[in-house]
């Protein structure tokens, strides 16, 4: 590349976030800065909390400043080097920016990786990077579920859910979960491993509660909530006593301008539950010791991580919109290029 592509925030989305929000601009490579260094980034991870990140309100990370590339976890190569830790060359993950040249400063968030652990570098961006992580220590470390808990995974075909059932099973539970549309569903069964698949598009929230009902007629144990809205009020009328909830995700309220929250939050007080907002960047000093339990497992044929890989760059607005539509078919990860 002899210039520095960037898909910019041109400004605060209001609902849906549109083309008109983004500015696709094209500028000179960067240099390393005093003691720092540049990536040439080669995949980029799409996630639903780059919707929040886009607006201006408080949340456990700044908002993206306008005028600056979208916020990203990338995986790639180190461009040029001003410092002592990162050599030309060296394969790295971090937190930089849809772009193609990410600058560096020393005790940021980047650590190197070692692709010859896997088939591709995109998987330390799903199965032994963030989503998978997420999955990892939100059950082993959050939950803590014991062998025969029932276990309610809300978002349960995305990329995080789908990894919480499978390491729901490992760990001796029944597992739920809820899907949108019957394919979704009848890959949780087939492809992951649950034990009981739920639809929730065209119920109420008294008819998914019903149908929660009828699968775990004694309640949740752990619920792994990544949705929120009326799902998680039907999740909550189906709580077993001192139920543990896990909120990592709530997709269904990042493009809604009015937010609606939760109605039944009253049965957290009735079945003495507990809810725990839980964010991986605590556990980025374990990232290791998780990925190769992910690895381990992986490796034995009982963890099956999907990738929705789209291409280019330039193609990072319809790519992200995947996520919101329900068209990605694992984790969502553009590929920005090839490894040099």
């Amino acid at each position: 590349m002899s210039v520095n592509r960037r898909f910019l925030l041109a400004r605060r989305p209001h609902g849906d976030p549109v083309p008109e929000d983004f500015a696709f601009v094209e500028q000179a490579i960067p240099v390393a800065p005093s003691g720092g260094f540049v990536v040439r980034n080669c995949y980029a991870s799409l996630d639903p909390a780059q919707r929040g990140w886009m607006d201006d309100a408080p949340s456990y990370m700044p908002p993206i400043p306008l005028g600056d590339p979208v916020r990203a976890t990338t995986v790639g190569i180190v461009h040029a080097s001003d410092s002592p830790d990162y050599a030309v060359g060296d394969w790295v993950m971090g937190l930089n920016g849809l772009e193609d040249y990410s600058v560096n400063h020393a005790g940021g968030f980047t650590m190197k990786v070692d692709i010859g652990l896997v088939d591709s570098p995109s998987k330390f961006l799903s199965a032994m990077g963030a989503v998978g992580l997420t999955a990892y220590f939100g059950l082993t470390d959050v939950a803590k579920p014991q062998p025969g808990e029932t276990l309610l995974v809300s978002g349960a075909a995305g990329a995080v859910g789908s990894a919480v059932g499978q390491i729901g099973k490992i760990m001796g539970c029944r597992v739920i979960g809820i899907a949108g549309g019957a394919t979704k569903c009848q890959r949780l069964i087939d492809d992951y491993g649950f034990d009981v698949a739920i639809d929730y598009k065209g119920k109420s929230v008294e008819q998914l509660a019903a149908e929660i009902r009828a699968a775990a007629p004694n309640g949740a144990d752990v619920v792994f909530e990544n949705v929120g809205g009326e799902v998680m009020d039907a999740e909550l009328m189906n709580l077993a006593k001192k139920a543990r909830i896990v909120l990592c995700g709530l997709i269904s309220e990042y493009n809604s301008p009015q937010k609606i929250g939760i109605r039944n939050l009253w049965q957290v007080l009735a079945q003495q539950a507990t809810i725990h907002g839980y964010l991986i960047m605590d556990y980025v000093p374990r990232f290791a010791e998780g990925g190769a339990q992910m690895a381990e497992w992986m490796a034995q044929g009982r963890m099956r991580i999907d990738e929705d890989v789209q291409h280019g760059l330039e193609n990072a607005y319809p790519a992200f919109m995947r996520l919101f539509s329900g068209a990605n078919t694992g984790k969502l990860v553009l590929k920005i290029a090839d490894g040099l």
